[in-house]
């Protein structure tokens, strides 16, 4: 039996050296500073007290502790692959970059996060935008994969592209035209654009913010506004989704608490993508969600999301890419076959062992879910 891996927090000033850190480290523009599990040296240490970081998580025991996962892709009869095979039905197109693509992408939103004040502030913007706009209209994208969205690498700015990202196809699916489409890409790169004025200890903080702290945090969509306000280049429901993109249509979100009648599209769009990136995004104070619970979540807030805005999100997502192995409730593995949009968490299956299909949107396999 291993050594038990623990976390544990610890205060900068008693950190040492050799020790494990089991978080990561942002700045103010969101990039990656110390990366989870990193072994601590007096450098990272002191950067930690300069940072004004209170404490960190930190890892204790060994890796190697860990039992070694030995599972092995499942042998599949010649049978039950015939009946995969004529079950099988090919994803919606999905939405992808290349590498060459990632890597401008990060360094413009690293640019334009570092220096908002910039005169090629809104240009910059505009290029990132028309990479993943002829990223979605080159492969003709209506869906995305949201067990594996990472347009951007963990060392730049994840979340800020890959909201926009999430955003753009899901407002094709509601409908809006291509100009909206651009212009809400803008506006999901942008929407976190005011945490660049949120100290580093608040947006590092391992434990719970306190009121204060959190009552700044808050701040950080009316930071973003007043960044754009001035930028005539910006149109206004761009700068309404960065302002409005926590704001609740029952009327309890953030900045202004304002009613459902007052919230820009945009910003409905966005907040939808932005709270199931999050969701599955580790954070310095917690771990992530699986895809399938956040989908869950997102989809009991109905009071506080715009409901056809989360119907086009749940239609433009694929949980389970066919292809992928499953296990059932049943007790038995399965591979999934063919996706439904309408019911994201319940595509049609083919039972590795029995060969038997199974559409767990139908009624008579309602008994039945992937656990």
């Amino acid at each position: 039996m291993g050594t038990l891996i623990t976390r544990r927090y610890v205060r900068t000033r008693s950190l040492q050296k050799e020790m494990v850190i089991d978080q990561s480290i942002v700045d103010r523009a969101g990039r990656i500073l110390i990366a989870r599990n990193t072994i601590m040296d007096e450098f990272h240490i002191e950067s930690l007290k300069k940072m004004g970081v209170p404490g960190v998580y930190i890892r204790e025991g060994e890796e190697d502790d860990v039992p070694e996962d030995n599972t092995q892709a499942p042998v599949v009869s010649a049978a039950v692959q015939k009946e995969i095979d004529k079950h099988m039905v090919n994803d919606r197109a999905k939405v992808k970059l290349s590498e060459s693509v990632k890597a401008r992408v990060a360094e413009g939103i690293q640019y334009i996060y570092n220096d908002t004040s910039s005169e090629g502030f809104t240009n910059t913007t505009r290029n990132i935008t028309d990479d993943l706009m002829k990223a979605i209209s080159d492969n003709d994208a209506i869906a995305v994969d949201i067990s594996t969205l990472k347009i951007s690498d963990e060392y730049t700015f994840k979340h800020s592209v890959d909201v926009a990202t999430m955003a753009m196809i899901v407002a094709k699916k509601y409908g809006l035209n291509d100009k909206e489409v651009y212009e809400l890409g803008i506006s999901g790169l942008l929407h976190d654009v005011g945490k660049s004025k949120i100290p580093n200890e608040i947006l590092n903080k391992a434990g719970k913010l306190t009121d204060d702290e959190f009552a700044m945090m808050k701040q950080h969509s009316l930071f973003g506004y007043s960044i754009l306000k001035d930028k005539d280049d910006l149109s206004n429901p761009i700068k309404l989704g960065v302002l409005q993109h926590h704001e609740k249509m029952n009327g309890r979100g953030y900045p202004m608490s304002v009613e459902s009648s007052k919230i820009n599209l945009f910003a409905r769009i966005i907040s939808v993508a932005d709270i199931y990136d999050a969701l599955v995004t580790e954070r310095p104070y917690k771990k992530p969600f699986s895809p399938r619970d956040a989908v869950e979540m997102i989809m009991s807030m109905t009071e506080e999301l715009d409901i056809n805005v989360m119907r086009s999100f749940l239609e433009s997502v694929i949980l389970y890419p066919v292809g992928t192995d499953v296990e059932l409730s049943t007790g038995e593995r399965a591979r999934v076959v063919e996706n439904n949009p309408q019911y994201v968490l319940r595509p049609k299956v083919v039972g590795l062992s029995s060969g038997k299909s199974y559409d767990l949107s139908a009624i008579e396999n309602a008994s039945i879910v992937i656990l």
